[in-house]
Order: structure tokens, then sequence, then C-alpha cells
């Protein structure tokens, strides 16, 4: 019989393998040696020692998932309980036991790990969803609106996935929001749409009234309507950028077609007028030569008189018209000034009042005189500093009025 620390071979050939539990028989050997026979067996063992270490290597040493790695760990354990072998198989078993409890830990790692990437997932998509919702409710730039809305998709498929429960009811809400600025935006194309078709029924009718107009010589009135459609052209609105480029090359072009009809009238009616203007540049020079005025009376003669010949002379071209009109005018604002000078000068109630206002101040000088020389007599210095100094008001006041009065000889 030969034996082993780990096992022995008895004399009928039987392979045994000691254990915690006790002997256990894993083969017969007839063919040779006794000490073959443990040889054999023991390679058995390493074989299966082996295996151990190579998973406790792919256990430490990769990203070996915690289920693929427990099944290795009980489909070894398994072998290694039934194994055919001698050697320390409770060193395996033990060996195991701890890669279990690294798997474990793996496992409870790996769990807490996937937990919080759900959580925040969960955050992710959640702020998603809120922001969904809000362009849905509030924003009015539809294209970025609804861009931003696909983008906020790809996020979503991007990010991590949730509980299947919450997962299905954010994507609800998700596709809730997206549901409702569609038709939030369809609704207000739509209304978009029929102001549009207002817009144009308006246009086109001022368009109308401003092609009937084109061919009018009233040219007064119609530069007036034309100013008038142009202003409700401009209240009116917009309507789609073909219909509003077609209507308004039509206004635009009955509108040129009256005022260049216009001009050329006025244009030659200015001609015509320019003799007109001639005469006026000499009865303006010969109005401007009563400047300054010193005798209102005779310059209002001599103004009236030019002022019948402006009138004859007819009308002048209407590039001249505000100058010398202007010029005419600020003659005749300087003999106006000039007549109401001396109405004020001769007017008797006002000479009246003037005189007046001289003889109250020279009383009050009179008055103030004797009383001042009353306090330098008795020696009152306050009432005489008073005395004195209403005294030059006085007589200051008087000066003005003196000169008032003399504006009345």
């Amino acid at each position: 019989m030969s034996t082993d620390p780990w096992g022995r071979v008895d004399e009928d050939g039987t392979v045994y393998v000691r254990t915690a539990e006790g002997e256990r028989a894993v083969g017969s050997w007839q063919a040779g040696e006794p000490e073959e026979a443990l040889a054999y067996y023991r390679r058995k063992f390493d074989e299966l020692a082996g295996q151990v270490q190579l998973l406790e290597q792919r256990v430490r040493g990769t990203d070996l998932a915690p289920a693929q790695a427990e099944s290795s760990i009980v489909k070894l354990r398994e072998s290694v309980a039934e194994a055919h072998a001698v050697g320390d198989l409770g060193s395996l078993q033990d060996r195991l036991t701890a890669l279990t409890e690294l798997v474990g830990k793996r496992r409870e790692e790996l769990r807490a790990a996937r937990d919080q990437a759900r959580a925040h997932a969960r955050e992710v998509k959640e702020r998603i969803v809120a922001e969904a919702e809000r362009i849905a409710e509030e924003t009015t730039h539809w294209k970025s609106g609804g861009e931003r809305l696909r983008q906020l998709v790809e996020e979503w498929k991007a990010a991590e996935r949730v509980d299947r429960a919450t997962e299905a009811t954010l994507w609800k809400k998700l596709s809730t929001a997206r549901t409702a600025f569609a038709k939030r935006r369809k609704a207000y194309f739509s209304s978009l749409d029929q102001q549009r078709d207002a817009v144009r029924g308006t246009k086109e009718r001022i368009v109308s009234e401003a092609e009937a107009l084109a061919d009018s010589t009233d040219w007064n009135a119609t530069a007036a309507a034309y100013r008038e459609l142009m202003r409700e052209w401009k209240a009116a609105g917009r309507a789609s950028r073909e219909v509003e480029d077609e209507l308004w090359a039509r206004f635009k072009g009955a509108q040129d077609q009256f005022f260049q009809a216009r001009s050329a009238v006025f244009a030659e009616r200015d001609a015509s007028f320019a003799a007109n203007a001639e005469v006026k540049e000499a009865l303006l020079a010969e109005a401007e030569k009563l400047l300054p005025v010193t005798d209102a009376r005779t310059a209002r003669s001599a103004l009236r008189g030019i002022l019948e010949r402006w009138e004859a002379a007819g009308p002048v071209p209407r590039d001249q018209r505000d100058r010398l009109e202007g010029g005419l005018r600020k003659v005749d604002d300087a003999v106006r000034r000039a007549e109401d000078t001396e109405w004020k000068r001769s007017n008797p109630e006002a000479r009246a009042r003037a005189q007046d206002t001289v003889n109250q101040l020279r009383r009050s000088i009179d008055q103030l005189e004797t009383r001042l020389a009353k306090a330098q007599t008795a020696g009152r210095d306050k009432d005489v500093k008073e005395a004195e100094e209403a005294l030059s008001a006085r007589r200051s006041w008087l000066q003005e009025a003196e000169r008032t009065l003399a504006e009345f000889s």
C-alpha cells in the first residue's frame, strides 16, 4: 500500500483522497505501481487547482459579470466535491468560498453603482421632461422650439434607463409635451394664415383704389389720398411674402405713375412761373429797404402797395415759394411790431399810468428825505440806515419810471 498526505492506494488498488469529512474513494489502479496511481490523481488535482486559479484571475483582473462568475464557481465547486483527484481539495473549496464572497461584494458594488446611475438617469430624464413641458406651454419661437424638442428626444435616448414604471411615466409626459407643442404650433400658423388672408384682402382693396387714382389730375386731393392709402397699408400688417411683394409692386407702380405725371406738370408750370419769381424778387428787395422801420405809418403805406403788386404778380415755382413768402413775411412782422410800439407810445391811458407812477415815487422820496433828516438830527443811526436804503431803491425806481414816461413824449 502506498500513502500520501492527501491520499493512499490500498492493497486491492483502490485510490482514496483524504478530506475533512474523511476518506473518499476516487478511483482504482491495477496497471502499475501505487506511486504511479497517486501521481496520476495528483495531476488531476493540479488540473482542478489550475481551473480555480484561472477563475480567480478572471474575477480579480477582468470585468467578469457576477452572475457568470457565480455560475463558474458553482460548477467548479461541484467538480471539486466530486473530483477524482488526490490533493488538498478543502483548500480549493476555501478558495472558491473566498471567491464567492468577493463576487458577492462586487455584485453589491455594481448594484449600488447601477442604482446611482439610475437615480442620475431619472434626474436627467425628469429635467428633459420639465424642459419639454415648458417649451410646450410657453415657447413661441416655433423653429427653435421644435429643434430643441428633437434634441431632448436624442438626449433621452442617450441617457441610462431607469426602472420600467418610471421610464414609461416620464416617456408619456415627454410625448404629451411634444404633442401639445405640435398642436399649439399648428393652431398658431392656422390663425396666422387667417390673419394673412385678412391682410391680403385689405391690401388688395388698397391696391385697387391706388390703381384707380393713377390717372387722376386732381393733384392735391389725390396726393392726400395716396398718403392715406400708405397709412392704411402700414397699419394693415403683412401678408405672405409672395403676396406682399406682388401687391406692393402694384401699389408702388400706381403711386409712381401718379406722382411722375404730377411732377411733369408741376415742372412745366414752374417753368412758366419763372418770370413771376423775378418780379417778386424785385418786390422783396424793395420791401427789405423799409427796414429798420423808423416811421410805422409810412412803412405800412409803402408795404401795402408792395403787397398789391405782389398778389398781382401771380404764382412762382415751388422751389422758390417758401423763400420769397418768408422774406416778405419778415418785413410785414417788423412793420407790425413798429406799429404796436407806436400805439403804446400814443396810448393816453398808458401815459397817464406812467405819469401817476412818477408822481407817487416823487412824493415817496420827499417823505423819506424828511424822515432821514429827522433821524440824523435825533442821532438814530438805525432809522438813518433804513431811510437811506429806502431812498436808494425809490430813486432807482423813479429813473425807470421817468424813462418809461419819456417814451410817450
